[in-house]
Parts: C-alpha cells; structure tokens; sequence
C-alpha cells in the first residue's frame, strides 16, 4: 500500500509532470532555450526595474529639493505679508509709531516675505516678477504710512489704506496672486510625488519579468540535475536568490518612498491650508508653517537610505544577467559545444 502510494505520488508530481512536459526536447536545445529566455527575461526585468527605481529616486529628490521648498516659502512669504500688514496697523491704533523700535516687528516681517521669494526664485518654473514688484510696492506704501507720514493722518490714512489694498485686492492682490501661485505649486507637487500610469507599468513589467525568470532558473537546475546528473549549479542558485531580493526589496523601498512622498503631500496641503488664515491667528500659523516644514525635510530626509537599495539593485540586475550566462553557459560548453 505505501509503494503504491508512492508509485502513484511519483507519477503525478510537479516534476514528474515537468519532466513528461520536457521529453519532446533535446538536452542540449534545452538549456539553450533555458539560457535565451533567462537572458531575455533578465534584459528585461533589470531595466524596467532600473528606470522604475530611477524615477522613484528623482522624484523623491525633486520633492525635497524643489517642489515642497516651493510651497513652504510661498506659504511663509503670505503669511509675513499679511502679519506686516496687522502689525503695521496695530502700531497706528495704538500710537506707537514714535517709540523707538516699535516698528521692527512688521518691518521683519517685510524682509521675511522678500527673502522668501529670493529663496524660491530657482525653484520654481512660474513667473514671480509681477508677485515680487507688488511686494516691493506694499513694502513702500507700507513704510510710508508708519515713518514718513507718522505726523500727516490723512496721508498715513491714505498710504496705509493703499498698502491694505495692495495685499488683499481680489484676484490682482499680493495675496491672491500668492495663493494662486501655491495651488499652482501644490499641483506640480502632487504631480511629483503621485506614481503615474507608466511609471506603475514599469514596475508590473519588472516584477513579471522577476517572476519568469524565477521560474526559469528553478526549470534549469531542474534540467541539469534530472538529465545531466549535477548538484545544484551555484551561479543559478545565487541568479534565483537574487532574482528574488530583487523582487522583494526594491518594491518594498518604492513602496515606502511612495509612502513618505504622500505623507509629504498631505503635510504640504496643511501647510497651503493654514497659510491662507487671517486676522489674530497669523502669528500661530506661522509657528505652524515652520514646524510642519521641518517635519516635512526630516520626512523626506529619511529617505536617504534609499539611495544605497538602488544602488544595490543596479549591481544586482548586472549579476542577474551574468550569472545565468555563466551556469548554462559554462555547461553547455563542456558537454556540448566544445565537442562540435
């Protein structure tokens, strides 16, 4: 009874009916096909993977370097030019734009807007000269109305009302035209961060490539060891390790970049979201906006580890390819084609 059940295990096995699916072919068309589809299927599978990783990679750098620097000194740029604008008039309700020193804060305010806009002018491809004339133009309308106009009410009435204007007119405003230009913005960011239709392609044809060539290389030393008596060949055991690192560490990298770029994102709305606040809470805002920056460079800073995976896979996918190369081709070299 237990021979029969082994009799009967044997005949309808995975190798047995492996075995029975390879008897048409030659040994040596065998490993020769073997070798053509690993090389095709490791072609393959090492580039899509390669310029999936690559993409992954540059959009994580263009998120942390360009687009959520972008966004934060926008933010940072409205909020200090709204806060000037509160500051400048509480000194004038409070009558202390004689003091000495009472004017720093909303003048500091100016020279953080300014700086703002300094610092995001190569990192963004929009227009910013028509935002940074109406800055400068606040800027003076505003110091006209608390230093040389201190003594004349109608004309610091005047000038202060023209700032006001300058800032919050609809649609032409320095403050609309700085929230037009952070929705703008937040859309190149998502457009950055998001993983688009090609790029997933990619990744689908790295890991179905991986997969034909897992089962390749497992249906060659199958081969060599039914048909030709070997041990397991050790270049294509080390090719299948590989093959599977491959498709289980920079997948699981890329989904954990992806991760922190979404994260990012949703920090970077908050940030759009809070800037766009007014009347008392401006100075809590800003508060927010530079920790939530902050948290968003750790955030994208972690990544850097990242950068060693893809490196490691690039390595990786050239053993792919050679190693297979070397096993099949080695053997078929000594048994076969050397006797020609």
């Amino acid at each position: 009874m237990t021979t029969g059940r082994a009799t009967s295990w044997r005949q309808y096995s995975l190798p047995a009916f492996w075995r029975k699916r390879l008897s048409p072919w030659r040994t040596r068309r065998l490993l020769e096909v073997h070798l053509l589809v690993l090389f095709l299927s490791a072609a393959v599978a090492s580039t899509a993977l390669f310029l999936s990783c690559r993409q992954t990679q540059r959009d994580a750098e263009a998120l942390a370097s360009r687009e959520a620097p972008a966004v934060q000194g926008l933010a940072a740029t409205r909020l200090a030019a709204l806060r000037a604008d509160q500051e400048a008039n509480a000194l004038v309700r409070m009558h202390l734009v004689d003091v000495a020193g009472s004017g720093e804060t909303y003048r500091s305010q100016l020279s953080a807007a300014d700086q703002g806009l300094s610092r995001i002018a190569d990192r963004t491809d929009q227009d910013l000269g028509t935002v940074k004339g109406l800055l400068a133009t606040y800027s003076n309308s505003l110091s006209l109305g608390t230093s040389r106009y201190r003594d004349q009410p109608l004309m610091r009435e005047q000038k202060l009302g023209e700032a006001h204007s300058l800032l919050t007119r609809e649609t032409v405003g320095l403050a609309p035209r700085l929230a037009a230009l952070q929705q703008v913005q937040m859309k190149h960011a998502e457009a950055t961060a998001t993983m688009g239709r090609w790029q997933r392609s990619g990744w689908w044809l790295a890991e179905l490539a991986l997969a034909v060539m897992a089962l390749a290389l497992l249906s060659a030393l199958f081969v060599l060891r039914d048909r030709c008596g070997r041990d397991w060949n050790p270049y294509l055991f080390a090719a299948f390790v590989l093959t599977v690192l491959l498709a289980v560490v920079p997948l699981m990298t890329a989904s954990s970049t992806v991760d922190a770029l979404d994260g990012a994102l949703r920090d970077l709305w908050q940030i759009t979201d809070v800037s766009r606040s007014s009347g008392s809470g401006l100075a809590d805002a800003q508060r927010f906006v530079t920790e939530k920056s902050e948290g968003v460079r750790q955030k994208l800073a972690d990544d850097a580890w990242t950068d060693r995976v893809y490196q490691g896979t690039f390595v990786s996918c050239l053993l792919v390819i050679v190693l297979p190369a070397l096993g099949l081709g080695l053997r078929l070299d000594n048994d076969y084609w050397r006797r020609r």
